[in-house]
């Protein structure tokens, strides 16, 4: 009885993308935490591995977030297992197609808009109407954006567009949650050491647009890990928009 009113007392995180990289590294910290977490991907192999790091109570839901019918079912079995939400982190995603402007396929920059943003606004929109309903209302978003949204790397152009779209999404989000205390953040990534982003650190190194390809410097995506736990220490009367995180060395400003 104890372990399940501690569970139920204890904030509620549902995490995207939690099979790997960020997703995973913030779902561990935020157990670590005292959090329950409930973690969603597609790969239920690589979730229960995420699971296993986890100390606290953790729900294993796999499944495709670009499907509506799957997104409600991942909020329901939340509720249904620890009877509100606290966060939500929209963090899965996907690179896109690689190529310059002209030679993008249709079907590859689609597949990009629906994992990267429709996704994202679908499980917001489930996060949204479950923060608005529950007492004590309210509740806080992240979305997983990218310094791409504000500077885009050379011959991705479907996942920058994703990205600055994510951005319209974030600020819509926070002025319409404004009146029932839910807040919305962007945390913009740069370089962190994790597969997805494994241009900058290869022998080769990431396309620059002079054309060069140059190693750059990394860091350690513990870092975004510990900045979710953060952001999502704070009350909902407290927001932070926009945060950037990336490697000191980064090109990023004055990029190009």
């Amino acid at each position: 009885m104890a372990a399940t009113l501690k569970r139920l007392n204890a904030k509620t995180a549902i995490v995207t993308g939690a099979s790997s990289g960020i997703g995973q590294r913030s779902a561990v910290a935020l157990s670590k935490a005292g959090w329950n977490v409930v973690i969603s991907a597609r790969r239920a192999e690589a979730l229960e591995e995420t699971a296993k790091e986890c100390p606290s109570s953790t729900l294993v839901v796999p499944g495709d977030v670009t499907d509506e019918g799957f997104v409600k079912k991942l909020f329901a079995l939340t509720l249904e297992k620890y009877g509100k939400l606290d966060l939500l982190f929209n963090n899965a995603g996907i690179p896109g197609p690689k190529g310059v402007f002209d030679t993008i396929p249709l079907v590859e920059f689609k597949q990009t808009l629906d994992v990267n943003v429709t996704a994202s606004f679908l499980c917001a929109r489930e996060a949204f109407r479950i923060f608005k309903k529950q007492d004590p209302q309210g509740g806080r978003i992240i979305n997983n954006g990218s310094i791409a949204a504000h500077v885009p790397r050379p011959h991705t152009a479907a996942y920058a567009i994703s990205k600055h779209a994510i951005s319209g999404l974030t600020k819509a989000t926070a002025l319409d949650g404004r009146p029932f205390g839910i807040a919305c953040t962007q945390i913009d990534i740069g370089n962190a050491c994790t597969s997805f982003g494994g241009a900058a650190s290869s022998a080769q190194g990431a396309l620059q647009p002079d054309g060069r390809y140059v190693p750059e410097a990394t860091f350690d995506p513990e870092h975004v890990a510990s900045t979710i736990v953060h952001i999502a220490s704070l009350p909902n009367e407290v927001s932070m928009l926009e945060v950037n995180i990336m490697a000191t060395a980064a090109p990023y400003v004055g990029r190009g």
